[in-house]
This record gives C-alpha cells, sequence and structure tokens, in this order.
C-alpha cells in the first residue's frame, strides 16, 4: 500500500510529532513503505507562509529538504489530477484538499490525515 501524507501530517512530522496518531506514526517512520506528499502541500505552505499565516523557520526550500531527508516522494499535480478534481462533489471549498483527494484517487494512495472535511469523500485514508 501507498500513502500520500496530508499538508497538516506534513507539517506535523516536521514540527510537531507528538500529534500524530499512533498508526500515522508507525507508517510514517516505516522505511520499507512507500509515502509521498502532493506539490500542492508545499505550494498551500508556500501561502500561508508568504502572507504570515504560517512562518517557517526554515523557509519553504527547507520544506522540500526535509521531505527529501524523510525519504518521502513529491508528486507534482498533473491533467489527470485535475480532470478528478472537477469531478468531485463539492462538499467543502478547500482547494487543497481537493488535488489532495484527486491525487490519492487517481495515483490510487491512502491519505493519511486527521481532516474530517477529507473523511467526507469515498478516498481511502488512515489516521
Amino acid at each position: 500500500m501507498e500513502y500520500l501524507i496530508d499538508t497538516h501530517v506534513l507539517l506535523w512530522t516536521m514540527f510537531e510529532p507528538d500529534r500524530l496518531s499512533i498508526k500515522a506514526r508507525e507508517i510514517l517512520l516505516n522505511k520499507n513503505i512507500y509515502k509521498s506528499t502532493s506539490i500542492a502541500s508545499v505550494w498551500e505552505i508556500a501561502i500561508k507562509n508568504r502572507i504570515g499565516k504560517m512562518p517557517l523557520p526554515t523557509g519553504v526550500s527547507g520544506v522540500f529538504s526535509k521531505i527529501d531527508t524523510l525519504g518521502y516522494g513529491l508528486i507534482e499535480v498533473d491533467q489527470n489530477h485535475v480532470e478528478i478534481y472537477a469531478t468531485l462533489p463539492l462538499l467543502h471549498r478547500d482547494p487543497f484538499d481537493g488535488i489532495i483527494i484527486a491525487t490519492a484517487l487517481v495515483e490510487n494512495m491512502t491519505i493519511i490525515t486527521v481532516d474530517e472535511n477529507i473523511h467526507k469523500y469515498d478516498v481511502p485514508w488512515i489516521w
């Protein structure tokens, strides 16, 4: 099974690992399990950093460096992801959650997330 790391999980892994569930921590620490995050998550972090909502001590380049250090893959957003995103029911309005859901569906991945809004969609997730 392959896992897609939601934005808040990526941030908690980097800055507040005690907030992770036991199951999430087991998966994230297991070097034999393939884990990725979406470039959309890094983009969301960069936007929040830029407007002062989420100051990053390491800057956005530090986020990329940490993703690499942790051994996570980085999935680019492509046409297939956008086309699936466009078909999702509008259960809430966060476009970043939408593209993460679409990415998980296209790539056949399980999302690691505590986000109740993502749980509303027909997409595999764990927490």
